[in-house]
């Protein structure tokens, strides 16, 4: 399956934006879509590892008790039990692809 990843980019001006991409039986794809100032409270999966890769954008992405800044081309992995969490704090849109292994019970 094909996915045109800036094609299902859709912000929204209360909150992050969540697009579902893609499931599989072991794997969610997820593009968020973080207008300048908005975020993602740090929050913890017990089974589950999480990877943000930034395709556009800078923001800063917390992993446990690092705080780390990304751009463009670069990642941060969330191992399962860390908390993590984002913020655009940037002043421009922040595009990041997401990975979940394995994916939530309700995906």
């Amino acid at each position: 399956m094909k996915i045109r990843l800036r094609d299902r980019a859709a912000f929204q001006a209360d909150k992050m934006a969540k697009v579902a991409l893609a499931a599989t039986p072991r794997a969610q794809l997820d593009l968020y879509c973080v207008a300048p100032g908005q975020s993602q409270k740090p929050h913890a999966h017990d089974g589950q590892d999480k990877i943000y890769v930034v395709l556009e954008g800078r923001g800063r992405f917390t992993v446990g008790a690092a705080d780390e800044t990304l751009e463009a081309g670069e990642a941060v992995v969330a191992p399962a039990g860390v908390t993590h969490g984002l913020v655009n704090d940037g002043d421009r849109p922040l595009l990041v692809l997401v990975v979940v292994t394995p994916p939530p019970p309700h995906a």
